[in-house]
């Protein structure tokens, strides 16, 4: 949201409030409090009918630095909040003449308490970023609202990632964007997953605690600044230091809360009836024995929405006529080693039998006269469930424990971006903070339930909408996006993003969800898909089982599916990482090299884990142009070596990708290709990559038995010596 007329002047009708001298500094044990007048006070009568803000600074962690920015401070909070895990550090406050310095760790925030407003944020011998003049507002529209926003400098050569799963320009510089969860595809400015932390390549990330709407100007209104507000009296952000984007994202993950572990089971393929289709038990057998027949491996398989009737969703009952035995169907597919996921969403139909008991029970979300809120969009009649009311979570745990109970393993968790805004909530939320925080309530539900009767590390769902937090309930997938190369471009940016923005675990549809994919276009986005974190096959109207598309897609399809089968115990690896430290599964190239400039706004290529080099193909052909760090790299596959620190220009044929090792990797690969769960410690080989001879740190892999595997790693000649210890 923008306020000004260029930069001297503000929109007409507004009137701006900005700190403008220092009437006060109260130190609270680590708590530090500004009171900021809007005039400058050079004698008592002007203190007279002169407003003031109050700006607080605080610390939830280590290297963390809280303000929070204040009109009028008599406001009912009604919530949700962000649910956060602070862990504060030793604070040390130091005042002199002309300023109070606050020290969080290794970062500061210098305030001017003479001259004109300024705040410096600073570590390691330099400055980051700084709150100047001009940042803080507190604006007044001509209907009377009131906005708080702050305006953080942005130096020469920083970029902005993050915000959520956003399909635009991967860097957010000269963007607008706003926080607000919209059910909107892949192809436009909005987001199913809005997330208010942005990171920068400059050695800090900005986490705004506000659930609600929340305006980004991303050198927009100011070139020279990165901007956010929000309607309201009071603005929370948190200023988190690195230095390297890997340690901005570690500590905004142990603010916000790290990515669970996740079954092994769900790194394999998941293959899906698709949306609109027509499907009985009869064709997805037929689909799994085709799978078989061609040697194809599948780990899951998924039931889309028409599962249950059609006007009925949601009721979680099995179509009779489609489905007539759903336990021994489950039962049957258990049988093929699968795992069964199936589709629901948080909206009740009015047809639904579980519609009046919720409307009778208090369970739906209701209108200020008492009334069910209820749209005929997507569902008709349809009411939605109220997540803020525990007894109606655990109804709609109660629901969904009766399909785990037939043997349902996970659910596929779509929609609830669509929230309406003027309603009223059971616990008496705020409707436009709790607009974005649904998503969470709703995943955490189902998230929850899967963990209590699954147990740790068992849970998984498949999500299209979150928010700041949701990366505690993994998967994510990239909602509706077309079935064409540009695309499938544009869900990487999203999921790249995402990344960035906290989430360890991404996926997307192969293939493309809206239309048919051309043969090509599928074996390229095959190879993609399967060197993603989590792989789907699923589509709208039509079946992506591959021999449908040609028969060159099931050769395509086995040969990446076994690669991944093979990239298992580095592929778990990297998921710890993902939940122990915050460090996504994929990852933008500027995360892994935030020293090289050649990294910092590349979004057609990615890491998978430390040591992988992606570069999926986004034109028909087969011809892709990527960039190489320094260092020799080395091709998986083909064992070709490119010298790095420049761009290279290949074409591949559709069973082959541009996969690079990175130099001095001591890759494991497993010697299993046709599952994800085998003993990995066991049935694994290592491999080196340009890594010199002698002893190389070790290597910790998963056992079988839920155990931790050390191997003490040493090279001689390129052959690797793997000793567990």
């Amino acid at each position: 949201m923008k306020f000004t007329d260029g930069y001297w002047l503000p929109k007409q009708g507004m009137s701006v409030l900005r700190p403008r001298d220092i009437s006060a500094v109260e130190v609270d044990g680590d708590r530090l409090a500004i009171y900021a007048p809007t005039q400058k006070i050079n004698g008592r009568g002007d203190a007279l009918n002169c407003p003031q803000i109050t700006v607080t600074f605080e610390s939830p962690l280590d290297n963390v630095i809280g303000v929070t920015i204040e009109h009028f401070q008599g406001g009912v909070h009604r919530g949700p909040d962000f649910e956060l895990y602070p862990s504060p550090g030793p604070v040390k406050i130091v005042e002199d003449e002309s300023r109070v310095t606050f020290t969080s760790g290794d970062v500061s925030a210098r305030i001017s308490t003479a001259g004109d407003w300024q705040v410096d944020f600073t570590a390691d011998g330099r400055t980051l970023t700084s709150s100047v003049p001009r940042s803080i507002g507190v604006i007044t529209d001509r209907e009377g609202k009131t906005f708080v926003h702050e305006q953080l400098s942005l130096g020469v050569g920083t970029n902005v990632y993050g915000l959520g799963e956003r399909f635009g320009a991967f860097t957010k510089n000269g963007q607008s964007i706003d926080i607000w969860n919209e059910d909107g595809g892949t192809s436009s400015e909005l987001a199913y997953k809005n997330v208010p932390f942005y990171l920068t390549n400059d050695g800090y990330g900005v986490f705004v605690n506000q659930p609600e709407r929340v305006s980004f100007e991303i050198g927009s209104e100011v070139v020279s600044r990165t901007q956010f507000s929000v309607e309201g009296q009071r603005l929370q952000y948190f200023l988190i230091y690195g230095p390297t984007p890997k340690d901005i994202l570690r500590r905004y993950t142990e603010l916000t809360g790290r990515p669970s572990r996740l079954p092994a089971w769900s790194y394999g393929l998941w293959l899906s009836t698709s949306f609109t289709t027509d499907y009985d038990e009869d064709t997805v057998m037929s689909f799994i024995d085709g799978m078989e027949e061609r040697s194809l491996p599948l780990s899951v398989f998924h039931f889309d929405c028409h599962w249950m009737r059609a006007f009925h969703w949601s009721d979680f009952v099995w179509d009779p006529q489609t489905f007539p035995d759903p336990e021994g169907m489950i039962r049957r597919l258990h049988a093929r080693g699968l795992k069964v996921c199936v589709w629901i969403n948080p909206y009740i139909a009015q047809r639904s039998h579980l519609f009046a008991e919720g409307r009778d029970k208090g369970y739906l979300v209701k209108q200020a006269d008492g009334s069910l809120w209820q749209w005929d969009m997507w569902q008709a009649g349809m009411a939605l469930v109220d997540f803020t009311n525990p007894e109606a979570v655990q109804w709609y745990q109660d629901q969904l424990q009766v399909l785990l109970g037939q043997g349902v393993d996970s659910f596929k968790t779509d929609f609830g971006e669509r929230i309406p805004t003027d309603v009223v909530w059971h616990d008496g939320s705020d409707p436009l903070r709790m607009h974005n925080y649904y998503a969470q309530l709703y995943n955490q539900s189902v998230f929850d339930l899967l963990t209590a009767e699954r147990g740790e590390g068992e849970a998984v769902l498949f999500a299209r909408s979150a928010t700041a937090g949701g990366q505690k309930m993994p998967v994510h997938w990239g909602g509706d996006c077309e079935s064409t190369f540009t695309a499938m471009s544009e869900s990487l940016r999203g999921g790249l993003s995402l990344s960035s923005s906290g989430f360890g675990f991404w996926s997307h549809d192969i293939g493309g969800f809206e239309g048919t994919p051309e043969p090509e276009l599928f074996k390229r986005w095959i190879a993609f898909g399967l060197l993603s974190s989590h792989s789907r096959l699923h589509g709208s109207n039509s079946y992506r089982v591959p021999w449908l598309v040609d028969d060159e897609s099931s050769d395509v399809l086995r040969h990446f599916t076994r690669l991944k089968m093979r990239l298992m115990p580095y592929l778990l690896k990297t998921a710890e990482q993902a939940h122990s430290e915050g460090t996504p599964m994929m990852r933008p190239m500027f995360l892994e090299f935030p020293q090289d400039p050649g990294c910092a706004q590349l979004d057609r290529q990615y890491m998978l884990g430390p040591d992988l080099l992606v570069a999926p193909v986004f034109t028909p052909g087969g011809s892709v142009s990527f960039y190489l760090p320094e260092g020799t790299w080395t091709h998986l596959e083909s064992g070709e070596q490119l010298q790095g620190g420049r761009w290279h220009t290949r074409t591949y044929s559709v069973l082959e990708a541009a996969l690079f090792v990175r130099p001095g990797t001591v890759l494991p690969m497993g010697t299993v290709e046709d599952r994800p769960e085998y003993d990995w410690a066991r049935e694994v080989e290592f491999r080196a990559f340009q890594a010199a001879d002698g002893k190389h740190p070790d290597v910790v892999l998963p056992g079988s038995s839920g155990n931790s595997v050390r191997f003490a790693v040493t090279v001689s000649g390129g052959a690797v010596s793997a000793e567990a210890v």
